[in-house]
């Protein structure tokens, strides 16, 4: 079985360099690029994300990744998001200011109902079965945000408790969200890569 290639979306944000160690580790390829010509060419879509969510759609705008990434969607094209990567999926955020997203999930983007912040390791709970989540159902992740996904339920795959629920993992088709950090959740982030990836590449 040839290599699979991740194609790292590089809009300017985003900690890099722990998402391609982790991906190297587990034996995948890893392309960074804003280039749709480059991005064309890989196997998988990830779009990684640290900061604010109106920064983040400004800069796929301005690299004009909005419209490429929802083409790509609608080919059935995997896509993963992680953290503000996730977020970015959603129709539209409250964060500062309401911002249109990517609209690649149905859902808004909401302040946590329960704190300012959600940082540490928490479990992940699957609320409704899948292949590819199931190894990671009741692991530990690595978290730190403070806005979160609210929308339908039929887009929600997990959830996780902080201590009211909060949406840790959503899935449109071959789109996937995940709020929490799996490059820096240890063993079991690699395991939830590996297994996602390599499934939605062979669904």
């Amino acid at each position: 079985m040839s290599t699979l290639t991740i194609g790292l979306v590089d809009y300017g944000m985003g900690n890099h360099a722990s998402v391609i160690h982790a991906l190297h580790d587990i034996g995948f390829r890893v392309r960074t690029s804003a280039e749709v010509e480059v991005l064309n060419e890989v196997d998988v879509l990830l779009l990684p994300g640290v900061g604010a969510y109106p920064s983040a759609m400004q800069a796929l705008h301005e690299r004009g990744l909005v419209g490429y990434l929802q083409a790509q969607a609608r080919e059935q094209r995997p896509i993963i998001g992680i953290c503000l990567g996730m977020q970015l999926l959603a129709s539209a955020s409250y964060e500062h200011r309401y911002t249109a997203g990517l609209d690649l999930v149905p859902g808004e983007v909401m302040p946590l109902e329960d704190s300012k912040w959600h940082i540490g390791w928490n479990t992940i709970e699957c609320v409704r079965h899948d292949e590819l989540l199931a190894p990671s159902d009741g692991q530990a992740f690595y978290f730190n945000h403070s806005f979160s996904y609210r929308g339908p339920a039929e887009y929600q795959v997990a959830i996780s408790r902080h201590p009211t629920p909060l949406v840790s993992v959503i899935q449109r088709g071959k789109v996937v969200g995940l709020q929490f950090h799996p490059e820096k959740s240890q063993s079991a982030g690699r395991v939830l890569l590996k297994s996602l990836i390599t499934g939605l590449c062979h669904a």
